[in-house]
């Protein structure tokens, strides 16, 4: 039988979206599901502000009778009307092997987006640069961090059949963790806090971190303006944001920099959470946090997620005022290896420093593009 594509109406569709990835990937030896708890925040328009400014469309493709594919169509009119742009983008794109399938998911997201006006099809992108972008390109030897694909191989040369190229790339660097903190860390620190001019912001607790939060995500939505793909978030998608990761956020390895009561840096990193996922299979309760929990305390890997400087203070050994604190909570824990997250192939500035660090590309993802 042909491809048959239906819109996710029902909260039964709408199970079936969410869940169509695990049964698809069941066989696949890295696969790390999402937590299924966000998943169905995430789709619900009630508790995702990001639907009220933008125009989605959800699909299953199905096939004699079964699911074998999905994907979400999203127009953000707000990061549009901003940039001057008239750009869709697809998301969550799942499928079997088969040409068909993609072809027909695809197409029905760009015609939907040519009706509404759009000129060019970006992708996998979510409503903004929090949520998983970019396909995994190289590196599927290497289990995958939390926020980001782990796709099948074979559905890269499938969008490539459908027209779709290189829109943008980002390399992932791995940095292994020294056994102490460099010596021209150590001095930049010293002398910046002698001084006096910046304050390390460090945490113990979550009570003692709770009152930054929002003045970091204030300060994310300053510094990220400009880099690609990224919305500004209004003040109930930060508290949005703050609830979804406040959980699962050790405060040893949330770093801010303070000038005088403003916070002018910041850094945020997360224990690998890859093996307490995969053993909860996404799900927290009734004992999945227990499987995440453990592999917080015994995670090797540092993943980086967030980090920001305001740019008046660019320059000023802020950077490695925040590095060195890192790096010293890090070798404390016991970690081996940090995990960059995704960095703009083109910035080559934040670039060099991973490189300096001794940081090594291991992972390369790819937005791709198609003009309609």
């Amino acid at each position: 039988m042909s491809v048959q594509l239906t819109p996710v109406i029902t909260r039964r569709d709408l199970r079936r979206f969410i869940f169509l990835p695990e049964r698809l990937h069941r066989d696949h030896a890295k696969w790390m599901p999402p937590l299924y708890m966000d998943e169905w925040r995430y789709y619900d328009p009630k508790k995702n502000r990001a639907f009220g400014y933008s125009d989605t469309l959800l699909l299953l493709a199905w096939r004699d009778g079964r699911p074998v594919g999905r994907a979400m169509g999203i127009i953000n009119r707000r990061h549009n009307e901003m940039l001057k742009e008239r750009t869709a983008r697809f998301a969550g794109l799942e499928a079997t092997d088969d040409g068909e399938v993609v072809h027909a998911l695809l197409a029905q997201i760009e015609t939907w987006a040519r009706e509404r006006g759009m000129t060019k099809v970006v992708g996998p992108f979510g409503f903004n640069d929090q949520d998983p972008e970019g396909f995994l390109v190289d590196g599927f030897e290497h289990e995958p961090t939390i926020v980001t694909y782990y796709n099948f191989p074979y559905l890269l040369p499938l969008l490539e059949r459908e027209g779709y190229g290189k829109e943008v790339d980002y390399v992932v660097y791995r940095i292994p963790v020294p056994a102490e903190v460099p010596e021209v860390y150590r001095r930049v620190a010293a002398r910046l806090a002698a001084r006096g001019h910046f304050r390390p912001l460090e945490f113990t607790a979550k009570r003692q971190l709770k009152p930054y939060i929002r003045p970091i995500l204030g300060l994310m939505n300053e510094t990220f303006v400009g880099i690609y793909g990224y919305s500004p978030l209004d003040a109930q998608e930060m508290e949005g944001l703050a609830k979804q990761y406040l959980p699962l956020l050790d405060p040893r390895f949330v770093k801010a920099v303070a000038a005088g009561d403003q916070v002018v840096g910041f850094v945020i990193g997360i224990p690998n959470l890859y093996e307490g996922i995969v053993k909860a299979r996404g799900r927290l309760l009734p004992f999945g946090f227990v499987h995440i929990l453990r592999a917080m305390k015994r995670s090797k890997q540092l993943d980086l997620l967030l980090g920001g400087i305001k740019e008046e203070y660019r320059g000023r050994g802020v950077d490695t005022l925040l590095g060195a604190t890192m790096m010293r909570s890090a070798i404390e824990g016991g970690f081996e290896i940090m995990d960059s997250h995704h960095e703009l192939e083109t910035n080559t500035k934040i670039r060099a420093e991973m490189e300096r660090q001794g940081g090594v590309i291991y992972k390369r993802y790819r937005i791709y593009q198609k003009a309609l």
